[in-house]
């Protein structure tokens, strides 16, 4: 059974309506388009910095709470609640940890460096 704040996707409730699924609508896009749902769900306050800690191992909660900055509890709940949803990470009996989707999500930022690289040098020649 769901309540009102949930939603069901491939016969499960998966949490808030807030978490951003491939098919609906995303922040800043209407389309359902996957790419735009990772974007959003990337784009969210501290989720890059928690797959960034998360990259080399397990990490308990409060020690990727101190890696992160000292980030409020409840923002790092949330956040690993959707990125749980979204097959990202996972927890377990040594904590959190990036998922084999996870680490994939991971390997394909190399390009995306290389891009922001470029674009830093280029607003160095400015």
């Amino acid at each position: 059974m769901t309540t009102g704040r949930e939603r069901r996707h491939g016969g499960r409730a998966i949490g808030a309506l807030d978490i951003p699924l491939p098919g609906a609508p995303a922040r800043g896009s209407s389309s359902g388009r996957p790419i735009m749902a990772l974007l959003d769900l990337l784009g969210r306050r501290w989720a890059l910095r928690m797959l960034w800690e998360l990259r080399e191992g397990p990490l308990l909660f409060r020690v990727l709470q101190q890696r992160c900055d000292g980030m409020s509890s409840s923002v790092l709940n949330q956040r690993l609640r959707e990125l749980r949803a979204a097959g990202i990470v996972e927890g377990g009996d040594r904590g959190y940890r990036l998922t084999s989707e996870g680490q994939r999500l991971l390997d394909a930022f190399p390009p995306i460096n290389a891009w922001a690289e470029r674009w830093a040098s280029r607003s160095r020649e400015r």
